[in-house]
């Protein structure tokens, strides 16, 4: 086939046609899957994942950068999640004016006091970037938040670099086509998640994914389970509901749900309030939290993950505490940072306000909340801080500079949606991967990476959320 420039390809409505039928073939041939919206628990139809006809371009060496930076992403994560002092003041304005963090930081003080019953940590997180356009047209890499429960899409992100590579192959485009990149964050992930149960030290005991009401993206996590099967690590999975009627612990706090000895809980539901729809939720997360089960993400690491510590860590000085004597690894950090600015009671909070009501269109408000959907953009800023700027209630949000990525031309492929080109931003996410035993790192890696792309229509939203779609970086 005669080599045709992207942009002919890009424009041949017949050949679009024709590789978009190509490509859903390709995504249920790899297992990019996911349940449809109407039967979400059952696995009797299922549907190709939404994802880009081709992928993005992205600069090599921010791309580069985002690898290079994520195991010091992961040390610091780490290191928050021991420093007690530093939660504490961090979210003390929070805690006073946010329900949902105050009950998790509950939980932690309680945690604190007993005494933690396990020393070995399990981190598995994703850190988010976008790339900021400047006037001169160069691109910085700009952190949006780092996740560090349950970030998803390491399982179907490792399926589709052969997807975009048959798509480019059919297009005539060979060459670009051996230019996606490898990309297994599952088996990383699963990596850490075996050395874990290992250093707990039971063959008998599994790993129990804690999981959602609602489990569209299953196949997502089937893939890490799938990783651990093949080291003949059993895995379970358990909601809340059945941690609260059939777990219990031991007298020396080990975890039991139906009747299995539990060694890693592995959260992918817990992260937003209303995933605790009882009392009972809050019971069940509080004896998983107690008990010797190693956690990802134990609870000082999910309050690690707050927009609030995001905040906190932009501020002058407070990452050199965190890694003193290291310039370059602060440095190479600190790089990754948008502004960041506090709205905390007093001056400073006073002129975060009086800034956003200036020039809306330049920030994004951001609640203490994951999951995609939640942040305000735009005349919302101003509807909201109008309403709390003079109360503590604002105290529950930070204010983030918005980044500006530049838009790239693609199709974006969803069940039952219209095939037309669409202006795009992508999302790029690295996945890492640590494990602590006590004082002793045995484990910190960059296990892969995602990008997400959206149409630039819409502000906010992840794939889950049902907005974004998967893609693949094609470096340039």
């Amino acid at each position: 086939m005669a080599q045709r420039t992207l942009h002919e390809v890009m424009t041949n409505a017949s050949l679009i046609k024709e590789l978009a039928d190509v490509a859903r073939d390709e995504a249920l041939l790899q297992g990019v899957l996911m349940r449809i919206q109407e039967t979400p628990n059952s696995s009797e139809l299922v549907t190709y994942a939404p994802f880009t006809l081709f992928p993005s371009p992205v600069p090599k060496a921010v791309f580069l950068q985002a690898l290079a930076v994520q195991t010091h992403y992961n040390t610091l994560v780490d290191k928050i999640s021991q420093d007690t002092d530093f939660l504490c003041s961090a979210l003390a304005s929070t805690v006073e004016v946010d329900d949902f963090t105050a009950r998790l930081f509950g939980i932690h003080k309680q945690i604190l006091k007993e005494g933690k019953s396990q020393s070995v940590v399990l981190g598995l997180n994703r850190s988010d970037y976008m790339l900021d356009q400047s006037e001169d047209k160069t691109s910085s890499l700009k952190q949006i938040e780092i996740n560090t429960f349950a970030a998803s899409f390491g399982g179907l992100s490792s399926r589709t670099p052969d997807v975009h590579r048959h798509i480019l192959k059919v297009a005539g485009r060979l060459e670009e086509s051996q230019r996606i990149l490898d990309n297994n964050p599952a088996a990383g992930l699963a990596r850490a998640i075996a050395k874990a149960w290992e250093l707990y030290g039971s063959e008998r005991a599994v790993v129990m994914f804690l999981v959602e009401e609602v489990q569209r993206n299953i196949f997502d996590q089937r893939y890490i389970e799938s990783e651990l099967w093949k080291r003949n690590i059993s895995t379970v999975r358990k909601r809340f509901d059945d941690v609260f009627k059939t777990g219990s612990l031991d007298q020396n706090k080990r975890l039991f749900v139906d009747g299995k000895e539990v060694a890693v809980v592995y959260f992918r539901n817990g992260y937003m309030p209303q995933n605790y729809t009882s009392e009972q939720c809050w019971d069940a997360r509080l004896m998983m939290e107690r008990s010797q089960a190693v956690k990802c993400p134990d609870i000082s690491t999910h309050l690690a993950g707050t927009k609030k510590v995001q905040q906190v860590l932009a501020r002058p000085g407070v990452l050199e505490n965190f890694f003193p004597g290291q310039p370059q690894v602060v440095e190479q950090i600190r790089a990754t940072f948008a502004g960041l600015y506090t709205l905390d009671m007093g001056p400073e909070g006073d002129k975060t306000v009086a800034m956003a009501l200036a020039a809306p269109d330049q920030f994004v408000l951001k609640p203490q909340r994951e999951g995609g959907g939640n942040n305000i953009y735009g005349s919302e800023i101003c509807r909201v801080l109008e309403g709390v700027k003079d109360n503590t209630e604002r105290t529950a949000y930070i204010l983030m500079d918005k980044i500006n990525p530049t838009p790239v031309q693609n199709y974006l492929l969803r069940r039952d949606g219209p095939l037309t080109i669409s202006n795009c931003l992508s999302e790029l996410g690295v996945f890492g991967a640590y494990v602590r035993q006590g004082e002793d790192m045995v484990m910190n890696e960059c296990v892969g990476h995602l990008l997400r792309t959206k149409s630039s229509e819409h502000s906010d939203g992840g794939v889950a959320a049902g907005v974004a779609v998967l893609d693949n970086p094609l470096l340039i």
